[in-house]
């Protein structure tokens, strides 16, 4: 069904640009559903109106006490709206089963959703990122999995959206057919920071994505680069910002704590440097800074998830955030 005209009269207005291979059919029948319903509310809400002056109660007025009836009257108003019922099922029916019937020929992509950040892991090189990226034009498959919660993988410019269970694999499929960047958002509520579980989509051409993709397993040279390469990779900016002054998340802000005391939950202080660091990474619960207690607990990453070489780069990174005034 190609029914693109529709694009340039609801972007901006009802949805964002539809930039997929079925967000056309979804946007007809949303529109279909919604003139069938102005058209039968406007002409019965007229006829309330008219009938509730024109038989209303007046001095020496009797109604009529028999039951009226009218085969054809009853016919009418119960065969069409039950037609139109019945089409209406048919063509959810026929689009849901279109984005779940995955094709053969798919680019595959593993996601991570957890709390709160999005990671993308490329199968044709191990690349991975915090923003997704994908060509144009080609049929993508997301085999998508939780490490902690239950989420909702949603790009309203596909008209796609998915829950991210944990425990399981879900998966869906879309096949993207404009280039440009779009909003990703979670929106199954996740905790306290799921306002800030959003990324971006990038649709680029076949040649643009194998340059993407060689990007992303190439380390920056410069350590401090190299630090803050890992930070956006390994969710540390879903809860502690850095290079933002004054924004707050679920964790500590990063920007101007190096060489200054930090006050733990147990009532001893440290100092924020390289063994404070690396005590938080390797095991987060044993130094809980305090006014952070009940916050989310941050995972324990083990020599296997970052090598002590990227941990001296994150450290390099959050060094040199040491001037930022928070």
């Amino acid at each position: 069904m190609n029914m693109s005209f529709l694009a340039d009269i609801q972007e901006g207005f009802w949805f964002p640009k539809a930039a997929s291979s079925f967000a056309d059919r979804v946007d007809f029948l949303y529109f279909a559903i919604l003139w069938i319903c102005v058209i039968f509310f406007v002409p019965i809400v007229a006829a309330m109106i008219y009938f509730t002056y024109k038989y209303r109660q007046r001095p020496g007025y009797k109604g009529n006490t028999e039951a009226l009836h009218n085969n054809t009257l009853e016919v009418t108003w119960t065969v069409i709206p039950t037609l139109i019922v019945v089409w209406i099922f048919w063509e959810g029916a026929a689009g849901y089963l279109e984005m779940s019937r995955v094709p053969d020929d798919t680019l595959d992509i593993n996601v991570y959703a957890q709390k709160w950040n999005w990671s993308f892991k490329y199968k044709e090189n191990g690349g991975e990122s915090n923003i997704l990226y994908v060509p144009v034009n080609q049929n993508v498959k997301l085999i998508m999995q939780s490490k902690d919660v239950l989420h909702s993988f949603f790009v309203p410019a596909f008209r796609a959206k998915r829950d991210v269970v944990p425990g399981r694999y879900t998966y869906m499929w879309f096949r993207p057919t404009v280039e440009g960047v779009y909003d990703l958002f979670c929106t199954e509520y996740c905790g306290d920071s799921h306002s800030n579980m959003v990324t971006k989509v990038h649709v680029v051409s076949e040649e643009k994505y194998k340059l993407q993709l060689a990007e992303l397993v190439k380390e920056p040279e410069d350590i401090i680069e190299r630090g803050k390469w890992f930070y956006q990779r390994k969710a540390c900016m879903s809860c502690h910002h850095a290079g933002d002054l004054g924004a707050k998340g679920p964790g500590p802000n990063y920007n101007g704590s190096w060489g200054k005391p930090v006050k733990l939950a147990d009532g001893q202080e440290v100092i924020f440097d390289e063994q404070y660091v690396l005590n938080s990474i390797r095991n987060p619960s044993s130094q809980k800074r305090a006014g952070y207690e009940n916050a989310s607990a941050m995972p324990a990453y083990s020599k296997s998830d970052l090598k002590d070489e990227q941990v001296d780069a994150i450290i390099a990174f959050i060094q040199s955030l040491k001037d930022e005034k928070p």
